[in-house]
């Protein structure tokens, strides 16, 4: 029987007008990286911010590792921060900051009472080394080149050790081989560190390259979630139109919600 970590079950959240979503079910397993696709606007960025707290759904519940996020106070949202990490789609470097300072942001926020500046030091450097930037330390963001900045970011993301990271469009903006360079690092990371990924995106190639499973969100639920060799090969004609780049089949949410 599969380790579920985290369950997504019945969440609505409507932002105005906007129903993101109006019934959001899906379970994600331990130690597996999961992509979740669909078209620009559909909330696959708001189902992370949902996960760690920076939004809260209108109903619903949401579990990681049997507590419920949807309950969680501001205390023990920062403890699930310590265990979720994000890599935000730009990166979200501090400017002001160089490189080891941005790295162990985290680390300040998190364990300053429990880690030493030498042991904080360490750590960073263990993080760039593992993202294939060591030395870099004393760089500013603005030196750096855009697939830098990502390995940068993960970097961040990674220094406090999480059990789970979160992607949020990890390659956008980034030429091929810095597309298959971040591919492989998120692979790697995985392994190395027995996390569990979660991956938003819109490349196809990169999902199915870095994916043990996959989920489509379209008109405000989960309409499909499978391994990658059955997503691939899915005979739905939505399905089959976002993986070829094809017009996807919109529904009538509305019609959704009166079912």
């Amino acid at each position: 029987m599969a380790d579920v970590l985290i369950q997504f079950r019945g969440v609505r959240k409507i932002f105005g007008p906007k129903i993101v979503y109006s019934q959001l079910d899906l379970a994600i397993e331990r130690g597996k990286a999961l992509t979740v696709v669909g078209g620009s606007g559909v909330g696959k960025s708001v189902m992370l911010k949902m996960l760690i707290g920076l939004l809260k759904p209108d109903r619903g519940s949401i579990v990681f590792d049997g507590q419920e996020v949807t309950k969680m106070d501001s205390g023990e949202l920062s403890v699930l921060r310590q265990r979720i990490a994000m890599l935000f789609q730009g990166g979200a470097l501090f400017d002001s900051l160089n490189v080891r300072d941005n790295v162990g942001y985290g680390l300040e926020e998190h364990f300053r009472n429990k880690m030493t500046r030498a042991e904080m030091d360490e750590r960073v450097d263990w993080a760039l080394e593992l993202v294939g930037l060591p030395g870099i330390e004393q760089m500013r963001p603005a030196d750096l080149s855009g697939g830098m900045k990502k390995r940068v970011a993960l970097a961040r993301a990674i220094a406090v050790r999480p059990e789970v990271v979160l992607y949020d469009e990890p390659t956008t903006g980034l030429d091929p081989i810095n597309t298959a360079r971040v591919n492989h690092l998120i692979m790697g990371l995985q392994r190395k560190l027995k996390i569990t990924s979660i991956v938003v995106t819109h490349d196809m190639k990169s999902a199915f390259t870095i994916s043990d499973n996959l989920a489509m969100v379209l008109g405000g639920r989960i309409i499909c979630a499978a391994p990658a060799a059955e997503f691939q090969t899915s005979s739905d004609p939505r399905v089959r139109n976002f993986i070829e780049g094809q017009a996807p089949v919109e529904e009538d949410v509305e019609t959704l919600l009166n079912a």
